[in-house]
C-alpha cells in the first residue's frame, strides 16, 4: 500500500512495491550485523550474508532472462560464489544490493504493457517463462529471501558467541 512509484508501468507497481520492501528490510538486517554474525549459518542454515547476495544475483539474473538475454560468465561465476564467498562487509553487500535494485528499477521503468506477455527462455534448458513471469518471480524470490536473512538475524543475534 505504497501509491506509484514514479516511472513505473502500473502493471508492475506490486513487483516494484515488493523490490521496495525487501531493499528496506535488507537495509536494516545489515544495519544490525557485524561481519562476522553475517556469515554465521545457524544449524547449518544459509547465512545472513549468503540471502543478501543472493538477492543481488537472482534478481540480475532473472532481469537479464527477461530482457531476453543469456547469462554471461560473470553471471554464472558470481552466482557460483554467493555462498562460497565469506567474510564480505555489510558495506559491499549493501553496494551489491544496491547496484541491482537500481538496475532492476531501470529495467522496470523502461519495460512496456505490450512487452509483459513476450515469451522467454530460462535458463540452459530454456524453461518457458515470460516479461511478466519473471519481473513478478524475481520481486517474490527477493521478499523470501529477505525474510530469511530477517530470521536468521534474529538468531545469529541470540547466539551467546555472536551478539555484541
Amino acid at each position: 500500500m505504497r501509491g506509484p512509484v514514479e516511472g513505473i508501468p502500473p502493471l508492475l507497481m506490486p513487483v516494484a512495491h515488493a523490490l521496495q520492501q525487501a531493499y528496506e528490510d535488507i537495509g536494516e538486517v545489515l544495519g544490525r550485523l557485524t561481519t562476522d554474525q553475517l556469515w554465521v549459518r545457524p544449524g547449518g542454515a544459509a547465512s545472513v550474508g549468503f540471502h543478501v547476495r543472493h538477492i543481488a544475483g537472482a534478481l540480475d539474473r532473472l532481469f537479464t532472462y527477461a530482457r531476453g538475454e543469456g547469462l554471461a560468465a560473470a553471471q554464472v561465476q558470481a552466482k557460483a560464489k554467493e555462498e562460497q564467498e565469506t567474510g564480505l562487509d555489510p558495506s559491499v553487500l549493501a553496494a551489491e544490493v544496491d547496484k541491482a535494485m537500481s538496475a532492476a528499477f531501470a529495467q522496470l521503468r523502461a519495460t512496456t504493457a505490450d512487452m509483459l506477455l513476450t515469451k522467454r527462455g530460462v535458463g540452459r534448458r530454456q524453461l518457458p517463462s515470460n516479461v511478466l513471469g519473471l519481473l513478478f518471480h524475481a520481486a517474490e524470490h527477493a521478499t523470501r529471501h529477505a525474510g530469511q536473512a530477517i530470521t536468521t538475524a534474529k538468531i545469529v543475534l541470540q547466539l551467546p558467541a555472536h551478539n555484541s
